[in-house]
């Protein structure tokens, strides 16, 4: 697969020691261990595949609504299993020279050895709430990458529609598990008795 350079890409990140970094110049030259060490001093969340580095967008407050609730529901069922989710920035290594900072990261295992002090190695399941600047980042090229690195369950999070779709592992790539509209219970495969109510993750009920 051809790597996508993002045409929104952000020519200069912020970083700790208020340098101006310009990304463009070097595109599709940067190596994994400047990648990590950007990350590790900036206040941007920064994805990285093949040597480009993607500076993405700030979540939005209706982005944050929504991945606070989704977190609250996710850690109070997990909590009782001896899992654990967190949330972006927290670096997930997908495949060989790509990271991605997903949106929530769940490990059934809190102990769960894929928990490297870097970045992660691995996890059971990835949530995207799908980001208006670029859809298909979310919907299209981050399901292939998720799919790429065998995570068995992946949620998309779409406000504009207020849909939740779940896609679920078969093989190497996704399959729908359900497509989830207002009125419905978003459903997982994979953490079985879990469900969230869809109204409630993009209405006024957050």
């Amino acid at each position: 697969m051809a790597v996508r350079r993002p045409a929104n890409t952000l020519r200069i990140v912020d970083v700790a020691d208020d340098t101006v970094v310009s990304l463009e110049p070097i595109q599709g030259l940067w190596t994994e261990e400047q990648y990590l060490t950007m990350t590790d001093h900036s206040h941007r969340l920064l994805e990285y595949a093949a040597g480009v580095v993607e500076v993405l967008p700030i979540p939005t407050p209706e982005h944050q609504k929504i991945l606070a609730f989704l977190y609250r529901q996710f850690f109070v069922y997990l909590e009782t299993l001896g899992g654990i989710v967190l949330f972006a920035p927290l670096r997930v290594r997908v495949h060989p020279r790509k990271f991605r900072e997903p949106d929530l990261v769940i490990l059934r295992d809190a102990n769960d050895p894929r928990q490297e002090a870097r970045y992660w190695v691995g996890v059971d399941m990835a949530v995207e709430v799908v980001s208006a600047d670029d859809p298909e980042r979310d919907t299209k090229v981050k399901r292939h990458d998720y799919a790429q690195a065998s995570i068995p369950e992946y949620w998309i999070v779409n406000p504009r529609k207020a849909t939740i779709t779940v896609l679920v592992l078969e093989g190497k790539v996704y399959a729908e598990y359900g497509m989830f509209r207002r009125g419905d219970r978003a459903l997982s495969k994979l953490l079985s008795g879990f469900s969230v109510d869809v109204d409630a993750v993009f209405g006024p009920g957050r």
